[in-house]
């Protein structure tokens, strides 16, 4: 089987969305950016709905999807904290900063310990999906809103949201970390 299946392709597509949001964003076109991160939304739903029903799942696109994820929505919370961009919803520093760390500390976690301890599986939580889902709301709400240059507090709900989500999430993957540590290790045959 290929590793550039259809749902890998759609995948790729999302990550080659990011460049042109960021360059729609930065040159105040508000309305083609909210398409554009629409449709790079629409295609993470899509390749996993692909990959479960063409039964085409592969390394690559395992690798690629959370990656695509990160990339998108570390890209988006950054340029939508971006001062001087005229903004009507610019994002808090401190949420974007918040995130990123709790990225950064996931990924470090896992290199970590599957280099001191070896291979351990750390399958996404129902609290990392939730997470995702919140900031591509929030993001969706801020981008909707400085595209009608109208100063919302539905985007600083869904500030608040964020973080609440960032905080719990990040103490359920510590919790999790901390029970795989603990398991003995895969038998290797």
């Amino acid at each position: 089987m290929t590793a550039f299946t259809p749902a890998n392709q759609l995948t790729l597509l999302r990550m080659l969305l990011i460049p042109a949001f960021v360059i729609l964003v930065l040159y105040g076109q508000l309305g083609w950016a909210l398409i554009v991160f629409a449709t790079a939304g629409l295609t993470d739903g899509l390749d996993g709905l692909l990959a479960r029903w063409s039964g085409q799942h592969t390394s690559l696109g395992a690798w690629l999807d959370p990656m695509a994820d990160k990339l998108l929505l570390v890209t988006t919370f950054i340029i939508l904290t971006l001062p001087g961009l005229g903004l009507a919803n610019r994002l808090p520093i401190w949420l974007t900063v918040c995130i990123i760390s709790r990225d950064v500390a996931i990924v470090l976690t896992v290199a970590i310990v599957n280099l001191a301890i070896g291979p351990r599986t750390f399958r996404p939580s129902i609290f990392g999906k939730i997470a995702t889902a919140t900031y591509i709301l929030t993001a969706v709400a801020a981008m909707l809103f400085n595209y009608l240059r109208y100063r919302s507090i539905i985007v600083d709900a869904f500030v608040y949201a964020s973080l609440a989500i960032t905080l719990i999430s990040s103490l359920h993957y510590i919790w999790h970390a901390a029970r795989i540590i603990d398991e003995p290790a895969p038998v290797r045959e």
